[in-house]
């Protein structure tokens, strides 16, 4: 407003807003239905010494209302929040699909103002993001509720569990995101804070069909700054009699190639130096937009820059097999890792069928040998379930045979649990203490051989981009995704450089610097917690106009907070004049 000329009588509240003020209507677009509380005033006697004894509450007083004849003393009880003050903790468990729902989610609340904090008990709210794999993972979760509920923290629920079995007692009366509706956590949120419990459990669809889930454009937090995970699409082709995953992802919908590249090129710019590609099964990607794995894998191997590496996520032996020769030829690129994960989960066809995975041994091997011949040095990773129902011992000896035979470098072992709802609950079981007989039985053999150790004395680049679990070593990867250790120096975090294989462990080879530093990465990463795809970032700002954009926001800030107050004295003018009436 110019400062020559104003009316006192200002007739609409918008004219309170500034030039570079957000309006109400982008402020709370995504959020038409949300009508805030209102203010209540607390009307407290006073006894004959002056002592307040009440707590009557009025919801709301207008001009003509008559308070008793008693001395009151009227007390503004502020009932409503400012939203994005807040402090949240997020907790995510599972598989990499997961980790990056709960980026997203973080950069979402970081950019509407909400801190992100690392100490549990400071946080008002807790955003705990789930995995159904397998029943600890779960119990993990309802513990960490019953522990917010101890601590009188808000909850808001998302991922897998509350997705596959909302009506769960553990989770009744909680705020629940869906995990296609995770671009709307910042709006069950701020209800949640507010008393209120949200579900938003529906699926994204376009023109009637499944969607890849929510844009990939999304603000973000990355765990890693050098790391991104871009899940290529969600859901699956099949229906395994044990995973409860189904129930939660439903079936395949995958994003549309364009978007993926974009996302891939964004991250570069970003200063990430290694995509990891993720889903419940990577290989059926495009089958349900009419595109295929490899040529998304073609496109984007064209936006790898020197100095950065592709990671192609796990995939199924059916439908890696109808791409063979591509694959091949992609995992031969220099920027992309000769590694691939595809589980077995068996040995026996017979233990195949009842799981209902829809290829057999012969399969698998069919995908494993042909890899080996083409790729050299290629690490194929890979799962067993022990103690499948109706397992036999000569069922489990034939999985046995299928490890000794490839010596698999990476072998994830898991005992089977029987998730509630699915075929595979209801199945005789495996007595529980066979299962931990073969368990230990497949542990000692995967324990038996050394993989690694025929590579020392072995020169090998490799890109640095994570500290060791010990926190005492850098970690990198080989052109095979093995890991490499390293003594720590700042200068080479994001960078490619020569080593030379020292000692070799189960599940690390150990090298030392050779030559120079290495070449530098992409672009500067982003800071730890920095937020990823928002567009007023500092990052691509110069200093100036970095300054004007806090500037900017604080306005912004400083305006609802003023309007708050202002409504807050009128409200007290009001109870003083009803006061002076009685």
């Amino acid at each position: 407003m110019p400062s020559t000329s104003f009316n006192s009588d200002v007739e609409d509240i918008e004219d309170l807003v500034g030039l570079f003020d957000l309006a109400p209507s982008d402020r709370y677009e995504s959020r038409k239905q949300v009508i805030p509380k209102v203010r209540n005033i607390r009307k407290v006697k006073k006894d004959n010494r002056g002592a307040i004894n009440g707590n009557d509450t009025v919801d709301s007083v207008n001009e003509n209302a008559t308070l008793p004849e008693e001395s009151l003393l009227s007390e503004i009880v502020e009932k409503s929040i400012i939203p994005g003050t807040q402090s949240i903790w997020i907790k995510t468990w599972g598989c990499a699909h997961n980790n990056s729902d709960g980026e997203y989610m973080a950069g979402q609340l970081a950019s509407f103002g909400y801190k992100i904090v690392d100490q549990k008990y400071e946080a008002d709210l807790w955003l705990l993001n789930s995995c159904t794999v397998k029943s600890p993972a779960e119990d993990h979760f309802r513990n960490a509720i019953i522990d917010a509920q101890k601590h009188s923290k808000h909850i808001v629920v998302t991922g897998c569990v509350p997705q596959a079995a909302p009506k769960n007692n553990y989770i009744k009366g909680l705020s629940v995101v869906g995990v296609q509706q995770i671009d709307r956590v910042v709006e069950v949120v701020e209800e949640t804070l507010k008393g209120h419990s949200v579900r938003l459990l529906g699926q994204k669809k376009l023109s009637g069909r499944k969607t890849g889930g929510a844009p990939l454009d999304l603000p973000k937090i990355r765990k890693n700054p050098l790391i991104e995970i871009i899940a290529v699409n969600t859901g699956c082709l099949n229906q395994c009699t044990y995973c409860k995953t189904k129930h939660a992802r439903g079936d395949l919908g995958s994003y549309p190639p364009e978007e993926l590249v974009a996302r891939a090129k964004q991250s570069f710019e970003e200063g990430v130096c290694e995509i990891w590609l993720t889903s419940e099964d990577t290989g059926a990607y495009g089958k349900d937009i009419g595109v295929s794995l490899p040529e998304l894998l073609w496109k984007l191997v064209e936006t790898i820059p020197e100095g950065a590496m592709l990671r192609v996520g796990m995939t199924n032996p059916p439908y890696i097999l109808e791409h063979l020769q591509e694959m091949a030829k992609i995992l031969q690129h220099p920027r992309v890792y000769a590694f691939l994960h595809v589980p077995v989960q068996a040995g026996s066809d017979s233990v195949l069928m009842d799981m209902k995975r829809e290829y057999c041994v012969a399969d698998f091997r069919r995908v494993v040998d042909f890899l080996k011949e083409m790729v050299p040095g290629i690490t194929i990773a890979t799962d067993v379930i022990c103690g499948f129902p109706r397992e036999t011992d000569e069922d489990f000896e034939e999985t046995l045979d299928l490890v000794r035979e490839y010596k698999f470098p990476s072998l994830f072992i898991n005992q089977f649990f029987p998730r509630p709802g699915t075929p595979a609950a209801k199945m005789p079981r495996v007595l529980p203490q066979q299962v931990k007989k073969r368990t230990k039985a497949i542990s000692e053999l995967f324990q038996s051989y050394r993989p690694y150790n025929h590579k020392v004395g072995e020169r090998q680049q490799i890109l640095v981009t994570e500290i060791s679990f010990d926190e005492k070593h850098y970690v990198g990867h080989n052109k095979f995704y093995e890991q490499v250790i390293i003594p720590m120096d700042e200068q080479l975090m994001g960078k490619m450089v020569d080593v030379e294989i020292i000692s070799a462990g189960k599940h690390y080879l150990e090298g030392k610097i050779v030559g120079d530093l290495g070449s530098p990465s992409i672009n500067a990463p982003l800071a730890k917690g920095a937020i990823s795809g928002n567009h007023e970032s500092c990052n691509k700002t110069s200093s100036a106009e970095c300054v004007q954009l806090v500037d900017l926001k604080t306005s912004s800030s400083y305006f609802w907070i003023g309007l708050s107050v202002l409504v807050l004295a009128f409200l007290v003018r009001l109870v003083l004049k009803l006061r002076g009436g009685s």
